[in-house]
């Protein structure tokens, strides 16, 4: 397909572009809730032993990213069809890994914790291994696809809201159909995506294109530095609740296991249909201040989460819906400022460099979730199942209000490190344009 007008990202394009978003969504989701609550449960491992995999694991992945950022420049120098060859081995490790990852039980006995424990860490690393190599090279070459702030909106917008179908898929699979299905609908939408892919539109070349790949260019770019140090803060206020959410859902809520389908769905729900909605909010108040007002909804709906208990199933409910709608800014709106950084830099042939330290940072913040947020709960008495006073409270404690102080630190970084000195020029509204 030719490369994308400037002026234009029509459905089709986004449709092609983006659908790959789906499955990458989908296998996030078990990966990063589902999993713990699963080896927690069903093979009996300890919180802090289960945590520190999970550290280790999500650490290793992190350090890999930048690298593969490197790597994919250096395919989208070459060819666009180098890339889309590249997506297709790492689809193909990635799928590997995740399914073994759910059905250890294939490899090892998973009443033996110690050797059940390095199953899954190298499981974890293979997984992360295939979907990283995918995920980068796919934000890279939407990234290099250009247009002006409300067209990068509009990109992102498609790849995270259909990556939004796929969670909403992934919360729902496994609880009606079973991990069987779960992985196996995993397996479909991946070779589906990857063959739309293909039909996308590519991104402009040019001789800058075949510049020396500089790993360590977006680092020297204070602007990155400064928007890399707010991501951070935000991306562990939201990673520490998605760790913990089922958790909080079972124990300190004690809803019923049918409904755990319906908050985490509507959960995601409301972030896919709230899209739209920021993305006329940018055209308002401009990407930076309009992610600012996310934060602050974001702060305002677990403060009240955590004066609930046990019996307030439909309140949470509502939860998840205000929590849903606040967590659209985070999935658009930075993407959208970093594409935005990246273009204003005229890095676009260091696109994957970008996007290998800003999935670094994402895998920092759930490596340091699981990592932490696990072993501190298990210290403080909080087991899977637990009833006690103490051990609830510490619950609530972490899945409510740690998240708020962080989100409030990452809000005042913005202001700081952002929206103060771009003197607006960040916030400013954008042109009107027809829908």
């Amino acid at each position: 397909m030719p490369p994308l007008s400037p002026s234009r990202f029509g459905t089709l394009d986004g449709l092609r572009y983006g659908l790959l978003g789906l499955p990458l969504a989908f296998v996030a989701l078990p990966l990063y809730v589902l999993l713990p609550n699963h080896y927690a449960r069903a093979f009996g491992v300890p919180l802090a032993t289960l945590g520190a995999v999970l550290l280790g694991a999500r650490l290793l992945d992190a350090l890999v990213d930048p690298l593969l950022g490197r790597l994919s420049d250096r395919l989208h120098a070459r060819s666009p069809q180098a890339v889309l060859g590249f997506g297709a081995f790492a689809a193909g490790v990635l799928l590997l890994g995740f399914g073994l990852l759910f059905f250890p039980q294939l490899l090892v006995d998973p009443a033996r914790h110690g050797a059940l424990l390095v199953a899954a860490a190298v499981l974890l690393a293979v997984t992360y291994a295939g979907y990283s190599m995918l995920s980068i090279a796919h934000q890279s070459w939407g990234a290099m696809l250009g247009g002006d702030a409300l067209q990068r909106g509009r990109i992102v917008g498609w790849r995270e809201g259909m990556g939004l179908v796929g969670v909403v898929l992934a919360s729902v699979v496994p609880t009606v159909a079973g991990l069987p299905a779960m992985v196996a609908l995993f397996g479909v939408l991946l070779v589906l995506g990857w063959a739309l892919w293909t039909r996308a539109p590519r991104p402009v070349r040019g001789t800058a294109l075949h510049a020396p790949v500089d790993l360590r260019l977006p680092l020297r770019r204070p602007a990155f530095r400064r928007l890399l140090a707010v991501f951070v803060l935000n991306g562990i206020a939201s990673a520490v609740p998605a760790t913990l959410v089922l958790f909080f859902v079972q124990d300190r809520l004690q809803a019923p296991a049918s409904l755990e389908p319906a908050f985490l769905g509507l959960y995601f729900v409301m972030a896919a249909a709230s899209i739209p909605v920021w993305l006329r909010i940018v055209r308002r108040f401009g990407l930076a201040r309009s992610w600012l007002g996310g934060m602050c909804m974001s702060v305002a709906v677990f403060a009240w989460a955590g004066a609930m208990g046990a019996g307030d199933a439909v309140p949470f409910l509502v939860v998840c819906a205000l929590s849903g709608f606040a967590i659209g800014s985070d999935l658009v709106l930075p993407g959208a400022m970093l594409a935005g950084l990246i273009a204003e830099a005229g890095d676009q042939p260091h696109a994957g460099a970008y996007f290998g330290w800003w999935n670094f940072a994402t895998k920092l913040n759930l490596a340091l979730s699981a990592g932490l947020a696990l072993p501190l709960l298990g210290l403080a008495g909080y087991v899977p199942g637990a009833r006690e006073v103490g051990a609830l409270q510490a619950l609530s404690l972490a899945y409510c209000l740690l998240p708020c102080v962080l989100k409030v630190a990452a809000g005042l970084a913005l202001w700081a490190l952002v929206i103060r000195p771009s003197n607006g020029s960040s916030s400013l509204p954008l042109p009107k344009v027809s829908p």
